[in-house]
């Protein structure tokens, strides 16, 4: 997950210095704060001071917030236990050295994989979707969603924990890919990810039926081009009306660039442990920064919302959901032991 934190810039063909000087992207972007400022007021039509984080909240309950975009990365993953494979001392770190891997990011390097893809599936085995629960950053956008207020979230994680707090596949940009699908490295023949669960779970290395090719989940290696879902944010930039930011260092490109890509009259929320990217090199007037923990600022937020009870009804009817749906398997595991 956080290899992607170490993307070489330009390794993409689909490059952010390309996209981003698009005047297609441009063209719609109308800076109203420079209206604003000249009469002594701010984008919001009150005042010329800076916006806070409870300015962000009055906008979203008073919804004239309906267009937001959510930028994340995996600072919003490691609440839910998610593993950093390159961090020495861990487990998943220490069962990787026995790969002799030149450095840890050769693992999602595509011309390695072709090498030798058991390293990656050693480490697919540890992130496949369902071996974590998401937590309150994925919920409240999956709650954004609910009130009609999300337009799109932008995730470079590939975890699938968006996917399983319930935020519908057309709201969700997988910007680094995912384990939904897969695809046959020889003959391309498309597979459902559920397909592999099973190899990749009892650590062996998943083979087409058909051609008998390596079965790569459909996560975007070093060397591959970005999914062409991407350019979603074409259209979906100029179109919001608020961006929020969260768990990211935003060094890896062209994801990074998205957040100098909304209009200069739209508020962007930072929620992170340090400030990054153009929070740091070019603040905008509109920029609200809540630094620290990514969970607890989020629950600075929600507070501010007033959407506690809400957002704890929701995740709790998905933990009972979880449970229920678990029971039948854990039974079926338990009887398929006994017979044996």
């Amino acid at each position: 997950v956080r290899a992607y934190f170490s993307y070489k810039e330009n390794k993409q063909n689909l490059k952010a210095g390309v996209w981003l000087s698009s005047p297609f992207l441009s063209r719609p972007c109308v800076d109203v704060s420079r209206w604003f400022s000249s009469h002594g007021e701010g984008s919001d039509g009150s005042s010329n001071q800076q916006l806070t984080l409870s300015d962000i909240a009055k906008g979203l309950t008073e919804r004239r917030y309906r267009k937001v975009v959510v930028m994340v990365g995996a600072g919003i993953s490691t609440p839910s236990g998610i593993p950093d494979f390159r961090s020495p001392g861990s487990g998943l770190y220490d069962n990787l050295q026995q790969y002799n891997l030149p450095y840890a990011e050769a693992i999602f390097e595509i011309n390695f994989f072709h090498q030798n893809p058991v390293p990656f599936f050693a480490l697919a085995r540890e992130l496949y979707p369902g071996n974590y629960r998401p937590n309150i950053t994925h919920y409240f956008v999956r709650l954004l969603h609910r009130k009609g207020q999300l337009l799109r979230m932008y995730t470079q994680n590939i975890d699938g924990l968006e996917r399983q707090a319930g935020i519908p596949p057309e709201k969700l940009v997988e910007a680094h890919g995912t384990f939904s699908t897969a695809t046959c490295t020889v003959c391309l023949r498309k597979y459902d990810g559920e397909e592999l669960r099973s190899d990749v779970m009892s650590g062996t290395v998943p083979h087409c039926p058909t051609c008998k090719g390596v079965v790569k989940p459909d996560i975007v290696f070093f060397g591959e081009e970005l999914p062409r879902h991407f350019l979603k944010y074409l259209t979906d930039f100029p179109l919001a009306d608020l961006l929020i930011v969260m768990g990211t260092s935003l060094e890896v490109e062209p994801f990074a660039s998205l957040a100098g890509a909304v209009c200069r009259s739209v508020p962007r929320l930072l929620i992170n442990r340090d400030p990054v990217g153009p929070f740091t090199w070019s603040r905008r007037a509109q920029d609200v920064t809540q630094l620290g923990d990514v969970v607890g600022g989020m629950k600075t937020l929600v507070d501010a919302l007033g959407w506690k009870d809400e957002l704890d009804a929701l995740m709790e009817a998905d933990a009972e959901k979880t449970e229920k749906h678990k029971r039948p398997k854990e039974r079926d595991k338990n009887q398929s032991s006994g017979n044996n």
